[in-house]
């Protein structure tokens, strides 16, 4: 009796091993996990005044990498935007959600190539809160890299992405800064 006992044991033990090797296999094949960006800026403005900047969907023109913008749809939601880039890229956005009274708006890259903005299913909001007599203006984004797949090239990995984004989010809200002030 205690040899099947024994016997069973191993084959119980056996089985938990193998099944957990099966069930943590597909964990070491997973692709890309979706990057954030987060940026805030301190302007010496009113919120109202800062809004006024940034709350028209249809003009990106004070952001530095920004040549022109040119769309269609105004602030409701599904307005479209291209915007085409001092290096001469191009991107399609679409408006996803517009708080005027909150000062926010949300938005999505439909069309980018990833020699241009090395990411995947980028979405993002801006938003500008008062802060007495001061603004304080929020853009973060969230986005996979611009390679899908598993092993990306270096200029397409996750961390080429967060740079990328980074890079656009501290210049722009600089140059928002700048503006607002009046410098």
């Amino acid at each position: 009796m205690t040899f099947v006992l024994a016997r069973r044991a191993c084959v119980v033990a056996a089985l938990s091993l193998l099944s957990a090797g099966l069930l943590a296999w597909p964990a070491l094949a997973h692709g890309p996990s979706r990057q954030k960006v987060v940026e805030k800026i301190e302007i010496d403005a009113p919120a109202a005044k800062v809004w006024e900047i940034v709350g028209n969907f249809q003009d990106l023109n004070w952001h530095p990498g920004v040549a022109k913008t040119e769309g269609t749809g105004g602030n409701a939601v599904d307005a479209k935007r291209k915007l085409t880039l001092k290096n001469g890229g191009v991107i399609d956005e679409t408006l996803t959600k517009y708080d005027a009274e909150g000062k926010s708006l949300s938005y999505k890259i439909d069309v980018v190539d990833v020699k241009v903005l090395p990411v995947n299913n980028y979405a993002a909001t801006i938003s500008v809160k008062e802060d007495g007599g001061k603004s304080v203006v929020e853009w973060k984004g969230a986005f996979y890299r611009g390679f899908m797949n598993n092993d990306p090239p270096p200029e397409l990995s996750d961390e080429a992405g967060v740079k990328a984004v980074t890079d656009i989010y501290k210049s722009g809200l600089a140059a928002l800064k700048a503006k607002a002030e009046g410098k």
